[in-house]
């Protein structure tokens, strides 16, 4: 059973920074691409970034330069890095693979005040 684990999310001023961390079990994690989405309240999930097993990635428009997704040297880790946050960017995080069928975490909350 693949499970992935988010971490990272908490409370910070408009203009801070955060880093989420997906964490997942299972080897083929190493070389498959992960994605993050988010979920605003009352809203369906929305893509965010995404990391190719190339290592090429790709961004939501609305966090292309803030935002960047990158994967530790052991592979076992991926990484949001989140900077210039805007009270926008308020919502569950999650981290999401595809690996014969979808999984995902169970996500992890930003919050962020102006």
């Amino acid at each position: 059973q693949v499970q992935l684990a988010e971490s990272g999310g908490g409370l910070v001023q408009a203009g801070g920074s955060l880093r989420l961390s997906c964490a997942a079990s299972g080897s083929f994690f190493s070389n498959n691409a992960v994605a993050w989405y988010r979920q605003f309240p009352g809203k369906q999930r929305e893509f965010v970034a995404r990391l190719a097993t190339s290592g090429s990635t790709t961004y939501a428009d609305s966090v292309r330069g803030r935002f960047t997704i990158s994967r530790d040297n052991a592979k076992t880790t991926v990484y949001l890095q989140m900077n210039s946050l805007k009270s926008e960017d308020t919502a569950v995080y999650y981290c999401y693979t595809f690996w014969g069928m979808d999984y995902w975490g169970k996500g992890t909350l930003v919050t962020v005040s102006s």
